[in-house]
């Protein structure tokens, strides 16, 4: 895969992709999430790929929406008819493999929505998270009011969203928007553990798993349990079931492989 604004790396069963458009901070622009949509249903449908890495650069994940590119928008032309950042910001919650977020630097805006989108955030300690849209005049539209509350509550949402200011990684794990921090000269190389470790275990019940929490927020807890259930129980039978616990009793290491 060759792109302009993204880099594309493979480890094993785990692919990496990078933004890139370090002259821009990585402002996402529509070239960048086309792109990025087009990467993320090619790994997700490649065989070879468990978990999808999602990253920027040391110094900055994403500093926010491409502002040179929107100031000149319009309502009535580009943004409600156009329907921006809903034709091609959200292929991400499509995707039905695992993707960790891992950021380094500044995590902004529209960056920051992203970032949310992921299944889980592993961050640097050099990690800046913000949602500063009120200083150019408008709200969130990628989810930053909506996902924020839920990821670190209503009062540390607030707090954020219409003060600007931002908080830094250890803040962000103590509020759960990132699971793990890491110092940023190795962030890369331990989430890169985190994710072969998952690549490791069976893709097709990490697909299950990933769609039982997503479907937590969206049906009522009795519901939710019920959905969950049907997956346990239909389980039973298929080969990871029988090649997990099989290991579990002859006490060996599983072999998920192609599972």
């Amino acid at each position: 895969m060759q792109y302009a604004d993204l880099l594309i790396e493979q480890h094993g069963k785990v692919a990496v992709i990078r933004l890139n458009r370090p002259k821009a901070m990585n402002a996402l622009n529509d070239n960048m999430m086309n792109e990025l949509g087009d990467a993320l249903h090619k790994f997700d449908a490649d065989p070879a790929v468990n978990v999808i890495v999602l990253t920027g650069s040391e110094k900055v994940f994403a500093a926010g929406a491409d502002i040179a590119a929107m100031a000149n928008y319009t309502y009535a032309v580009d943004t409600y008819p156009g329907n921006y950042i809903g034709r091609n910001w959200e292929h991400i919650l499509n995707i039905r493999k695992p993707v960790i977020g891992v950021v380094s630097g500044y995590c902004l805006g529209g960056g920051c929505e992203l970032a949310m989108m992921c299944d889980f955030l592993i961050a640097a300690d050099s990690a800046k998270f913000g949602q500063p849209e009120i200083k150019v005049g408008v709200t969130p539209g990628a989810g930053g009011t909506q996902r924020l509350p839920r990821a670190i509550g209503k009062a540390k949402a607030m707090d954020l969203l219409l003060t600007t200011r931002m908080i830094d990684a250890a803040e962000a794990e103590r509020t759960g928007l990132v699971s793990r921090v890491y110092p940023a000269e190795s962030v890369m190389e331990e989430a890169l553990k985190v994710a072969q470790g998952i690549a490791d275990m069976p893709v097709s019940v990490a697909m299950q798993i990933k769609d039982c929490v997503n479907q937590a927020y969206q049906m009522p807890l009795t519901e939710a349990v019920r959905y969950e259930r049907r997956y346990f129980h239909a389980g039973f039978g298929t080969p990871a079931q029988k090649e997990g616990m099989s290991a579990f009793l002859e006490k060996r290491q599983p072999n998920f492989e192609g599972l």
